[in-house]
């Protein structure tokens, strides 16, 4: 995390991967948002859009240039505000027990070829379902944090609102207060790693594979 003055204006980084503008899963970030604003930390929502992303195709182009080779705006978008945010929630609705295809085809690309813009930030997902497959899509999520070093901030539950109507997340009160607190949570986190470094004995990374030629 770049190192910050105390008195700096803090800021949060907000992804909707729902294809619907207003539906639960803003209800769920906005109440985030809210709790974030009122502890003086900035924020924005970026709505990913109901368009089709394209994913990653493996051309491996973006390690010589730390850009992905597919330079639609949602990818660019979001690549220049990671770059300026302190912190970074994701948001997803729950399809088939997993996050948005689309959200994930995103941040496949945006992750791999401009990590280097997420390291050390603390960041954090959100999920909304109707019924089941939250804990799954809250673990894939995080998977994207965990790879590059990021704290990921808790709350008192497991970040999932519940609802099916758009509205309907609403009458979730356990759901709401858990974003409250993940906010306040990540308020304090941001606050106490604002005049931090990150770790300097960082090693250098092995990769292995498992299957290998028999010589």
């Amino acid at each position: 995390m770049e190192k910050a003055n105390k008195n700096k204006q803090l800021k949060v980084l907000l992804v909707n991967g729902s294809p619907h503008h207003c539906g639960n899963t803003f209800t769920a970030l906005s109440e985030v948002a809210k709790t974030l604003e009122e502890k003086d930390i900035k924020t924005e929502i970026v709505h990913i859009g109901n368009r089709p992303v394209q994913g990653c195709i493996a051309c491996y182009k973006c390690r010589e240039k730390s850009f992905c080779v597919f330079q639609d705006e949602i990818y660019l978008t979001l690549r220049e505000k990671l770059a300026k945010a302190n912190g970074i929630i994701i948001g997803s609705p729950v399809y088939f027990g997993g996050p948005s295809g689309s959200l994930c085809a995103l941040l496949d690309r945006l992750f791999y070829s401009s990590g280097q813009l997420a390291q050390y930030k603390p960041a954090a997902s959100v999920v909304v379902c109707r019924r089941g497959g939250a804990t799954a899509t809250f673990d894939r999520l995080n998977k994207y944090f965990t790879i590059l070093y990021m704290p990921v901030v808790p709350s008192q539950y497991w970040n999932c609102v519940h609802g099916r109507n758009p509205g309907e997340a609403l009458q979730d009160a356990e759901g709401l207060q858990t974003m409250r607190t993940l906010a306040r949570n990540m308020a304090w986190m941001l606050r106490n790693l604002c005049d931090s470094t990150h770790p300097s004995e960082t090693e250098e990374k092995l990769h292995t594979n498992f299957i290998r030629k028999i010589a």
